[in-house]
């Protein structure tokens, strides 16, 4: 079982991490030095970097000066909404078991297993916000209170 991003969801969460990092939310950053903090190809960076500008969540300005800046602050944007307006909806539509359309002749045996480990997840990455990812906890008790867990 495979649970990764494609290249495209892997740069959108990177740029966006750059852009969280910046010293100023009014600050501008350009593709170049995105794609160079991040390690992310520059050719590519640019169709990225549309993809998230039309979900709403970058701002662009066109010229010299101008560049690329989070258009919500990142503690509001959430981890679900950088992945989904790159990766497009994340709910798995097809059986698991039977590969068509789910639930097309009725659940299969394991349809309530999967589907609550989607929906678990799925809510995770809701919950999750930039400014999480921003600021990750350095130990594994602080991971534990940033997810809910007894400490």
């Amino acid at each position: 079982m495979r649970l990764e991003l494609t290249h495209r969801g892997d740069y959108a969460i990177r740029a966006m991490l750059a852009l969280g990092r910046t010293g100023h939310p009014a600050d501008r950053v350009s593709v170049r030095r995105i794609a160079q903090e991040m390690s992310i190809p520059v050719a590519f960076l640019p169709h990225v970097m549309r993809s998230l500008v039309a979900a709403g969540l970058v701002e662009a300005t066109p010229g010299r000066g101008g560049g690329y800046r989070l258009a919500r602050p990142a503690s509001v944007i959430r981890v679900l909404e950088i992945i989904e307006s790159i990766e497009g909806d994340s709910r798995r539509t097809t059986c698991v078991l039977r590969g068509g359309a789910c639930l097309a002749v009725g659940p299969c045996d394991a349809h309530e297993v999967f589907f609550a480990a989607q929906a678990a997840l799925l809510d995770r990455l809701g919950r999750a916000t930039l400014a999480d990812l921003i600021h990750r906890p350095d130990s594994v008790e602080d991971e534990a209170v940033l997810a809910g867990a007894p400490s």
